[in-house]
């Protein structure tokens, strides 16, 4: 079967490959030369525009895959596609977009006789050799036309046509609200297992591989925290500071909306916005109010005092008129 795929990153990239190997014929567009000669070496071909991409497909129904960064990328390539394509042929958003967006995506698409699918996509760079687990929303039609390139990208079992179109996105993001639920556990895990009074003993990578034989903590994360923990016992080389893209947020929302509680996935995800507080301003409110109400000790920033030529020649300490003394 024939595909276009706009994107070729370390997502779209890889599967193109995949979806070469398997005997399909990919027609890659990025503007980047080294992204396009990746694909070109495992026998894809490339592009470096949507109109290219869209003439160099010549089987019917065309089916363009989109593997770009949700929101106004998304959009403004889905748009450009649309201008281009023709009645009857195929839009599938591979990303992370919102479900509302996909629902509206489905409409819009519609009304100009062009068919869209939402493929929520999970397996990051693994996906390669593993296979990508996929949850596709779209009308049955549209599923059938496509299902020879998702049993392609998926292994087995991987596979599910979960609804209309939005529901697999909606999926893909419920899935990443529990993902960030189940990262922010064995992350505090590890931490306690450190700082504990057996921390210089317990090999922290040792430790994930024996839970992963016969432990009910058992899982895929589990196995790549072990990697990381291989490559950088202590992770001296990174920082605590940890992203989010926008699937978690959503989760959360939608819980919200249908009043269902989600404590757990709502405090991952508040997390990792303390993650890249430097000097949390509510911190400060609470250290303030302990001193206020108990008169407990507050820790205040130890500033070097301005420079002076020649005092330390004399011999004089730097002083600090707001240090703790």
């Amino acid at each position: 079967m024939e595909i276009g795929i706009v994107g070729l990153g370390k997502m779209g990239g890889n599967m193109a490959e995949r979806l070469t190997r398997f005997g399909h014929t990919v027609v890659g567009s990025d503007p980047a030369p080294d992204k396009q000669k990746r694909v070109t070496d495992i026998g894809a071909s490339a592009v470096d525009s949507m109109p290219e991409l869209i003439a160099a497909l010549k089987q019917t129904p065309k089916v363009v895959w989109l593997m770009v960064p949700a929101g106004k990328i998304t959009e403004s390539v889905l748009n450009e596609a649309a201008g281009l394509l023709s009645e009857g042929d195929i839009i599938v958003d591979g990303g992370n977009s919102r479900f509302s967006d996909s629902v509206r995506h489905a409409e819009e698409l519609k009304a100009k006789g062009i068919r869209f699918m939402d493929a929520g996509t999970s397996g990051g760079v693994w996906g390669l050799e593993n296979g990508y687990c996929l949850m596709v929303g779209a009308e049955p039609d549209t599923y059938e036309t496509v299902e020879p390139l998702l049993k392609s990208l998926a292994p087995e079992g991987g596979l599910l046509h979960v609804g209309s179109p939005g529901s697999g996105h909606y999926t893909k993001m419920v899935h990443n609200g529990i993902e960030y639920a189940m990262m922010q556990s064995y992350a505090e895990g590890f931490e306690i297992l450190k700082a504990g009074p057996f921390g210089e003993q317990i090999e922290l990578e040792k430790v994930c591989n024996l839970w992963q034989n016969g432990s009910v903590v058992r899982s895929w994360l589990l196995g790549l925290a072990a990697d990381a923990f291989s490559e950088d016992p202590n992770l001296d080389d990174i920082t605590g500071y940890v992203e989010d893209s926008g699937e978690g947020r959503w989760t959360v929302q939608e819980s919200i909306e249908h009043a269902v509680p989600a404590p757990v996935i709502a405090l991952s995800l508040y997390l990792r916005f303390r993650s890249r507080q430097v000097d949390s301003f509510s911190m400060k409110v609470l250290a303030a109010l302990r001193n206020q109400f108990g008169g407990h000790a507050v820790h205040k920033k130890v500033l070097e005092a301005p420079h002076v030529p020649g005092m330390e020649a004399a011999g004089a300490e730097k002083t600090n008129s707001k240090s703790d003394v």
